[in-house]
């Protein structure tokens, strides 16, 4: 089978940061001069750093990992590094900017993992994007002006103030977040489950099926199920399934792989078993998916 190479990017932040600015490892700015220096990010495309963008005009919609989404004012969404991400714009749009590198809070914070504590980092795209009311939206807006100021500023200490403000954002849109959301749900089953989607990020390959992340949680299968219906309104089985998925369009959308090769990196038995797979869940063949992702291109 003949590959397909592959034509979507990864950018990297050292090609889209301002030289003004203070850091090589992160930019803020506003969005519609953003959007106008950097015009083929409409295009499908992937970071390997951490993305934010809040719109405060403009209509249209984007995609995350191959969810769409409508543009609207008022609108934040944080992609991770790694997901597949493109804009479809209306007319004119505007808002702010916020890239930055994984190395931003090396040496700054004690957990490397501290950033996971927020859902909205967790690489699942329909927990990512959210309408601000607008007391946050304001709130938000002034964090992001201070963050473009110290970015531009030579002041004593400018650059952790800057990590300060990110954070400042993050912790202000979480509690936004748990506040619209069931605070019924005991602490100890959020961790479960937050224990749970980590783990199937980085065994999704290998372990599919319930029982084995049961067991590294040392809970029983049924637990781990009626936990995650009740959270997510769905069994473990297809959160697993659904990982599996959307790691499958990554592959055939980003790399020139043939269908085996993925199947193979996806430890299916064969190309076959996986191309049933795929179109049980999508309606559609590995093929088909790669060939309209080019015609987007």
């Amino acid at each position: 089978m003949a590959t397909v190479k592959n034509a979507i990017p990864v950018y990297d932040i050292s090609t889209l940061v301002d030289n003004k600015q203070i850091a090589r490892e992160m930019m803020a700015e506003r969005f519609a001069p953003y959007l106008k220096v950097h015009p083929n990010l409409t295009a499908p495309h992937r970071h390997s750093f951490y993305h934010i963008v809040l719109f405060t005009k403009g209509k249209g919609y984007h995609t995350i990992d191959f969810e769409k989404f409508k543009v609207v004012p008022g609108q934040i969404y944080f992609m991770s590094p790694g997901q597949v991400h493109s804009w479809h714009f209306d007319g004119e749009v505007d808002g702010y900017v916020i890239n930055f590198a994984t190395s931003i809070f090396h040496n700054f914070l004690a957990d490397e993992q501290y950033l996971e504590q927020f859902t909205f980092f967790r690489n699942v795209a329909v927990e990512s994007v959210f309408k601000l009311p607008d007391q946050t939206c304001l709130v938000v807006k002034d964090i992001i002006q201070n963050i473009i100021k110290e970015l531009h500023a030579t002041a004593l200490c400018n650059l952790d103030m800057v990590r300060l403000h990110l954070l400042e954002l993050f912790i202000s849109v979480q509690r936004n977040i748990s506040n619209n959301k069931s605070a019924a749900v005991p602490q100890q089953n959020q961790l479960i489950l937050y224990n749970f989607r980590k783990l199937v990020n980085s065994n999704f390959a290998e372990k599919h099926l319930p029982k084995d992340y049961a067991s590294l949680l040392y809970i029983t299968p049924n637990h781990l199920n009626a936990l995650c219906k009740d959270l997510l309104g769905k069994p473990a089985g297809e959160v697993i399934r659904d990982r599996v998925l959307l790691e499958a369009k990554r592959l055939l959308v980003n790399d020139g792989l043939s269908i085996a090769q993925i199947a193979a990196q996806l430890n299916f038995v064969d190309n076959s078993h996986f191309t049933k797979f795929f179109k049980k869940y999508t309606g559609i063949t590995p093929e088909l998916f790669r060939l309209g992702s080019v015609m987007v291109k």
